[in-house]
């Protein structure tokens, strides 16, 4: 069996005076590709900000790799950074670096590798997403797609055991969208990586999740889980089965 790689239990989220879930509970073992969706505003990408550590939980505790992320100082909060990469939305790459220049910045800033190791690793990292051709390009030449896979190989430049992607697909036609679904597949399968993706696109749910958790701010927490298939066919909550059906609930129409 998979151990488990995160672990929230009873997790508050949101801000000070401004709660968005009182009771998030979660496990996530190695090796998963695991989708957390729900409706707009139900706080998925603040929960992710939480389990990675940029914003405190306002109750409970989250783990990564057994390591308790609030409390984590000194050297444990440096192992516990390089043990997972973010991939933000926009991609977040400084468009004043070359793509190269930008998969190097965390080599530079974590490790004491020697400059022409460091470069090998960044252009390593960079065939691995298939843009080793565009090393030398900025940000601004790449195409939306090309972006988010230059932004994919920053994360993973320190070899993490955890990938965060939040709305990798976002603003992407279906066939780049579909092609950025198989490299993140494909990286998860080849290299072990455990995938964490915020998202509510259903084709890439469909395509290449294990496991999805559907937030709801009613019951204040994960309102069912499973594989998507599962979900479609057997959730017995009406707006999860709407949701993978494409169908709207039957309170929502006019």
């Amino acid at each position: 069996m998979a151990r488990a790689i995160i672990e929230c239990e009873h997790v508050v989220t949101g801000y000070p005076g401004n709660p968005l879930m009182r009771d998030v509970s979660l496990t996530i073992s190695e090796g998963e590709v695991v989708f957390i969706l729900g409706g707009s505003g139900c706080g998925k990408s603040t929960l992710l900000k939480h389990i990675i550590g940029q914003l405190p939980p306002l109750g409970g505790t989250i783990r990564i790799l057994g390591q308790d992320v609030a409390s984590a100082e000194g050297p444990d909060r440096d192992r516990l950074l390089r043990s997972f990469g973010m991939m933000y939305q926009s991609g977040a790459l400084f468009g004043n670096l070359t793509v190269l220049e930008n998969i190097l910045l965390p080599l530079e800033e974590f490790t004491s590798l020697p400059e022409p190791l460091r470069r090998a690793i960044a252009r390593l990292k960079l065939s691995q997403v298939g843009l080793l051709d565009r090393a030398d390009a900025f940000p601004a030449e790449l195409s939306g797609g090309q972006v988010k896979r230059a932004a994919i190989a920053r994360a993973m430049a320190l070899d993490p055991k955890i990938l965060f992607l939040d709305e990798p697909s976002a603003g992407l036609d279906p066939i780049t969208s579909a092609s950025l679904d198989a490299l993140i597949k494909s990286l998860s399968r080849d290299l072990g990586i455990t995938v964490v993706i915020i998202s509510h696109e259903l084709a890439s749910i469909n395509a290449i999740a294990d496991r999805a958790l559907y937030l709801d701010r009613t019951v204040g927490g994960v309102l069912d889980q499973g594989s998507p298939a599962a979900l479609r066919a057997h959730s017995p909550h009406p707006a999860i089965r709407a949701f993978f059906n494409r169908a709207p609930n039957p309170g929502d129409l006019p």
